[in-house]
């Protein structure tokens, strides 16, 4: 059965039908028309199943409000759970299955819940599922967390198949909404001249106007709204976003906002969702109102819904609730709904008002028109199992007995209405309670606010508290034109005149009927997706949950993808009630961003498939793969292990590297070093409180090797600093800690010293660095044109600027190696040049590329600590005999306090040492040294551990470092290392320097 009407409907184009399934049922709708719009005209009332009692569920509002109508989309690789069918747009081949029901959505088992619910109430899980206590872990929790949940996870192989992006965007303001607030608010923010960003989360613009009727400007609101779309459109200085929602607010201007670009479109070549990150100077949020249900017993029934949600479907879609329609109402907006309802040619056989004597001239239309008005009364239960067959009259002022039985199929419900202000308090908005309309709206006097004190956030119309048309456009001037001046822009604009509001004041009805016993309170439904009751708060007060924070999570009101939008307030007017207390008093829970959900991959956006972790390529990486390259990660980035020749082990490769570079010439790629530019007057200053050592001493032209310890005193990354000029310094990092150390940076000076005139800039990727390493080094390099690296003109830890083979150079006396080293640092975009005249120029030098595993041999043949190798995390400067890396005049450094402690200063800890095996094997990495005893746990003692093992070439032996219990007072003593088959294998601690002790090859 179809209940489309056969004329009507603002939003659908009904020359273009869609076809689409429900739980593989064939169905169709129109071009324009919501999943909710097109179920419903198919007659489709039942949608799904509640979270706890598996109750059937309907559809109860028309907009991101929806607790109920949540649907699984798509399937395979596209499938989506948990989305709402009144805000997914109806598109040809749609695929939605309803959710949390089993074997099907008419006859689901987990109904039996429903009969059990006087045993199940809030927090029962709480008190039931304690004992016994074996039965926990192997009974209750695989069941409680089977059942947990709505939506059914996609498939983990899938592999979502659209795209996803980022967007961000700078604006002097920020209007979320597009109703006719957030138009009217643009349009001021435009005429300033300042650059304006609308969103608005819907498809089409204009809000509730349109639907509800009034008059903006001397024009019908459909109207004027269309014109004012216009002429925005036609604005250089703004940008208009429909389908956008604003997701969340944070400090300094920053918003977040959810763009469904493609979803009403699949196949497109458009990303699916775009996730914008926003810097605003200003904020408004015209994010209107939303329109609260009533509590009354059976108000979860499918065919009972928010009386704007009726007549939102009937005038937008042409779509009828149902036949007969009865509306409840405490205010008079709902009568709009009766009076709309009524013009289409539908019954509406009584409009049941709780106030004594009803409304206004909205009640007097509607009688005029026939419609029977029934003063004073509530509803004290609907008749119904899946759908609405009638509902039970009752005085409000009673306690629910029964006066007369109307028979209808759909229930139209308004408990006035709430302010959206979940974006306003996302930063720290405060609330006030507004006694005459009986909700929370904004407090203008504790806005959010800038860093300098002034408000950063505006709210109107609706959005805050203002329910005419002539109020609304107004406070959407005044407000824009005051946040406008807050950022130094004006405008002299003017409200249009628009339709006054004339209607009777609301009466807050908590419960219907006020005094309803137990047994319809236990009906009554708060929280229609979470299954939460009035008797279940009720129960929370009984209980000693007095918090509303308490209250929520003992009873779930207003959690999961609600957020409360439809049960916060009377969910809380209940608890007050119970308390004894004022709503004010009681408060209101914690609204978080987002909004409501978004989708995890516009989160993710591009970073998924080869982009989730980018691969990062240096200049030279083409050049190492054509010669034989054999790979490492090392964080994001590709280095060469090693260069294997045909019939080459990776074993001999390396060797041969480390021979070739200990006597004549071997070139490192060493690109991916993390090169930190930081500058500034206090450049200096700032520098000191990074590292150990003092850094504000040293001299342009020259460089120092540094610690950089964490705010807990560890050692978190090391590196030669070079002074650049007074202001300037150079940092360089090791390769996985260019990013951290750049954010390590930031936040200390964002966050503790943020009035120090310094900057801080990651250049990695602008150079590309090479190393030329060995005896050979310097004539190389001499032979390619380069002047002033003799030993006396550029002498170790001193650095030139030349050029090297034509090329414009830094030039860094440094080395990694213990050998004659230069690193030279160029433009990235020539260092494959580079790379080339020193490879040719090298020939008769034996030139030989070396790689990573390399590199650590020839480190650790010289006792060059490596990040990661070892340090773990825990480990101090200290522990690897580094105290001279450490200053004594400086007062202070990030980490000093720490390294003060107890037990940072325990001359007990593991230190870094020499071993040597004295059967001549290697040991193998993380292997630990055994000590006499057992610990508490019965394990073996441990008196240290290896963090570096190598084969060195140069002493045709194995080498290590480790870490061991009061390592140096214990050189020559034997100790025995634990082999993963339980052998011991014995080593003797030696210092860690092996190769040239005395440092002649490095400084010839």
């Amino acid at each position: 059965m179809s209940t489309r009407l056969a004329k009507g409907g603002r939003l659908i184009d009904r020359a273009t039908t869609h076809r689409f399934t429900f739980n593989g049922r064939q169905m169709q709708g129109y071009a324009g028309d919501t999943l909710a719009s097109a179920l419903l005209a198919g007659d489709q009332m039942l949608v799904g199943r509640s979270f706890k009692y598996h109750r059937p569920r309907g559809i109860v509002a028309s907009g991101a409000e929806e607790p109920n109508a949540l649907v699984g989309l798509g399937s395979g690789n596209t499938f989506e759970p948990n989305q709402r069918v009144t805000v997914t747009e109806l598109f040809d081949g749609l695929e939605a299955q309803s959710q949390n029901h089993w074997p099907s959505l008419e006859f689901d088992v987990g109904a039996i819940n429903a009969k059990l619910s006087r045993f199940l109430p809030a927090g029962f899980y709480y008190k039931t599922f304690i004992h016994p206590r074996p039965f926990w872990k192997h009974v209750y929790e695989p069941f409680i967390r089977k059942s947990a949940g709505l939506g059914k996870a996609p498939d983990k192989e899938a592999r979502d198949p659209d795209t996803y992006e980022h967007f961000y965007a700078h604006v002097d303001v920020l209007v979320i909404g597009g109703g006719v607030a957030g138009l009217q608010a643009a349009k001021v923010a435009a005429q300033s001249g300042g650059k304006v960003l609308l969103i608005e989360q819907n498809a089409h613009w204009g809000g509730r106007a349109p639907v509800d009727g009034g008059t903006v400007d001397g024009a019908e609101a459909d109207a004027w709204v269309s014109a004012t779309l216009e002429e925005l459109e036609g604005m250089a200085n703004v940008t208009l976003r429909a389908r956008t929602m604003g997701a969340g607010l944070y400090d300094h201007g920053y918003a977040t906002a959810y763009e469904r670009v493609s979803d009403h479109a699949p196949g497109s070549d458009a990303p699916r969702h775009r996730l914008w990150r926003i810097r605003a100077g200003q904020i408004v949020t015209a994010t209107g109102a939303i329109e609260r249900p009533l509590s009354f017993a059976g108000n979860d029934i499918p065919g009972v819904m928010l009386a704007s949600a009726a007549r939102d479907f009937a005038v937008n879609y042409a779509v009828s609730p149902g036949d007969r329609t009865v509306v409840v109402t405490n205010n008079d907006d709902a009568y709009r709904t009766a009076l709309a309802l009524k013009s289409l040619g539908l019954s509406v056989p009584a409009v049941i008002d709780a106030r004594a004597n009803g409304g206004g001239a909205l009640m007097a239309e509607a009688e005029a028109q026939g419609i029977r008005v029934l003063k004073g009364k509530g509803i004290a239960k609907v008749q119904g199992g899946a759908r609405v067959t009638g509902v039970e009259i009752c005085a409000q002022a009673g306690e629910g007995a029964t006066q007369e039985t109307i028979a209808c199929d759909a229930v139209a419900m308004s408990g006035g209405w709430s302010p959206v202000v979940h974006l306003w308090s996302h930063i720290g908005g405060k609330l006030t309670w507004d006694e005459t309309e009986n909700f929370f709206r904004p407090d203008p006097e504790r806005a959010p606010i800038t860093h300098d004190g002034s408000a950063i956030v505006t709210a109107v119309g609706a959005a805050n508290g203002h329910l005419g048309l002539s109020e609304i456009v107004s406070d959407a001037t005044s407000g824009t034109t005051s946040a406008l001046k807050r950022i130094g822009l004006s405008v002299d604009a003017a409200a249009p005149e628009a339709s006054p509001r004339d209607e009777a004041p609301m009466e807050p009805v908590w419960l219907m009927p006020q005094g309803a016993k137990r047994a319809l309170r236990a009906k009554a439904w708060l929280d229609f997706q979470n299954d939460v009751k009035v008797t279940d708060v009720q129960l929370a007060a009984q209980e000693g949950y007095v918090s509303v924070e308490h209250t929520k999570r003992y009873t779930t009101l207003g959690m999961a993808t609600d957020q409360g939008k439809l049960s916060n307030i009377n969910g809380l007017a209940i608890l007050s009630q119970a308390l004894g207390e004022g709503i004010p008093q009681v408060g209101t829970t914690t609204f978080r961003p987002p909004y409501t959900p978004i989708s995890l991959a516009s989160i993710a956006g591009e970073a998924k498939g080869e982009l989730f972790q980018p691969i990062r390529r240096t200049a030279l990486h083409s050049w190492h793969e054509e010669n034989g390259a054999e790979w490492e990660p090392v964080g994001h980035w590709r280095r060469p292990f090693a260069y294997r020749k045909p019939g080459e082990s990776t074993h001999d490769a390396v060797t041969r590297e480390c021979v070739a570079t200990r006597e004549s010439l071997g070139l490192l790629d060493a690109s991916t070093l993390g090169k930190i530019l930081v500058k500034g007057p206090d450049a200096g200053r700032f520098m000191d409180m990074l590292y150990t050592n003092m850094m504000s001493s040293l001299k342009p032209g020259f460089c120092r090797y540094g610690l950089m310890c964490s705010e807990n005193g560890f050692l978190m990354d090391d590196g030669v600093v070079a002074r650049i000029d007074e202001d300037t310094f150079l940092c360089h990092t090791t390769t996985g800690g260019a990013e951290r150390i750049h954010a390590h940076m930031e936040e200390w000076l964002q966050t503790e010293w943020w009035d120090w005139k310094v900057w801080v800039l990651n250049v990695t990727e602008q150079y590309t660095q090479i190393g030329v390493v060995g005896p050979k080094s310097r004539a190389v390099l001499e032979k390619l044109g380069t002047e002033g690296i003799g030993k006396d003109d550029l002498p170790f830890m001193r650095w030139i600027d030349g050029n090297v083979g034509g090329i414009p150079a830094r030039i860094f006396r440094i080395s990694f190696s213990g050998e004659l080293s230069f690193e030279i640092a160029v433009a990235a975009n020539r260092g494959r040049e580079l790379w080339g005249k020193l490879i040719e120029a090298g020939q008769e030098f034996n030139v030989t590329p070396y790689g990573t595993e390399a590199m650590h041999v020839l480190r650790a043949e010289k006792g060059f600590i490596m990040i990661g190798e070892e340090t773990d995390g825990t480990i101090i400067p200290q522990d690897l005999g580094l105290h001279w890396a450490i200053s004594k005049k400086k007062e202070d450094y990030i980490g000093k306090r720490a390294q003060e402690r107890s037990f940072m200063d325990n001359p007990e800890r593991w230190q870094l040492v020499g071993l040597e095996t004295t059967d001549g094997s290697k040991l193998p990495d993380g292997a630990y040294a055994v000590a006499p005893g057992n610990n508490a746990n019965g394990q073996v003692n441990t008196q240290g551990r290896v963090t570096s093992s190598y084969h060195s070439a140069a002493l045709g032996r194995p080498i290590a470092m480790g870490l061991v219990h009061n390592g140096p007072d214990r050189m020559g003593e034997v100790i025995e290392f634990a082999m993963t088959d339980g052998s011991r294998v014995p080593a003797k601690i030696t210092g860690t320097i092996f190769f040239d002790p005395e440092g002649e090859k490095q400084n010839v």
